[in-house]
């Protein structure tokens, strides 16, 4: 299974054209279990700087199988894509699927007889949808489930609404194992957001995207061809990678850049206010390569992996 093969070197954002936008793939409103009605949800992210939301409502039969529509909240200066959390069957632990699909057409056929995690998939991505498999930390999605899957555009690296529920926010790992299987997929933070209970699951994790236009169709077009990065804070302005030599790293301030690959540990650089790093590639065996910028605070940004061959 090989979810996105354009994830290469050539494929990281940065040196693309146009501009980086700011948003949340996944969140709840009250179409299904979270607080905040569809225009409270919209306006809460547009007045705090974000460009787009996607509102991705459970897709479940006590909610109606709603497919959450956003066109009406689409302005000049920000814009929504459609999408949802889509419920097939059971993985491995008795749970049903979570699988986030962005950019899905509202008249999308929810369920049909005998579906499966894949088969779900599987007729998501065919109707042009982003996919990305949702916080495995979080509810013991393993790997030989994700493997039932055909294919796969993502897997969330960080969600909000699990960080801050459970501490089980964090799924690097996870993907790491799948790269070390030849899984070619991206890595996407989001917030998750319900604005329920007594934490806060807004404004943790989100997505840059780089895109010529702020429409749905050039935010998809770029999400599919993994022209974006992933946050919880810090900024990455630039990573290149000359003539299969170094690596080159431009953030906002950090305390630690890393490199991480296949072998244990990762080439760092630690300090206070960094604004950038070069790493030598000479003794570096990898299929993979991805950049790690962690802020004073803790906060970090992360590239998609990506292939050197």
């Amino acid at each position: 299974m090989n979810g996105s093969p354009t994830l290469t070197i050539d494929s990281l954002p940065f040196s693309q054209p146009g501009r980086f936008y700011r948003g949340n793939l996944h969140g709840h409103s009250t179409n299904s279990d979270g607080l905040w009605t569809p225009a409270e949800y919209i306006r809460q992210y547009r007045q705090n700087g974000y460009d787009f939301v996607a509102i991705t409502d459970h897709c479940m039969e006590h909610y109606g199988y709603t497919i959450t529509d956003t066109r009406e909240f689409r302005y000049d200066d920000f814009t929504t894509l459609i999408g949802a959390e889509l419920h097939p069957w059971q993985i491995e632990s008795g749970s049903p699927w979570h699988l986030l699909a962005v950019g899905l057409p509202l008249d999308f056929e929810i369920l049909r007889a005998g579906d499966t995690g894949a088969s779900v998939a599987r007729r998501a991505m065919a109707a042009g949808a982003f996919l990305a498999a949702t916080h495995p930390n979080w509810y013991a999605f393993t790997v030989t489930d994700f493997e039932t899957l055909d294919a796969a555009d993502a897997v969330e690296c960080y969600n909000g609404a699990a960080d801050a529920a459970s501490d089980r926010g964090y799924s690097w790992h996870f993907i790491d194992m799948l790269l070390h299987r030849g899984h070619r997929v991206g890595a996407i933070a989001v917030d998750d957001v319900h604005a329920s209970g007594d934490y806060s699951d807004f404004m943790r994790g989100w997505v840059h995207v780089k895109a010529d236009t702020l429409t749905p169709e050039a935010l998809l077009r770029a999400l599919k061809a993994g022209h974006y990065y992933s946050s919880t804070g810090p900024q990455l302005h630039h990573v290149e990678l000359l003539g299969r030599e170094k690596v080159v790293v431009e953030c906002s301030p950090a305390e630690q850049i890393l490199l991480s690959g296949e072998r244990a540990g990762a080439l760092r650089i630690s300090g206070w206010g960094l604004r950038g790093a070069e790493f030598d590639l000479s003794d570096v065996e990898s299929r993979w390569l991805r950049v790690t910028v962690r802020d004073e605070a803790g906060q970090r940004a992360w590239t998609n992996p990506v292939w050197l061959g």
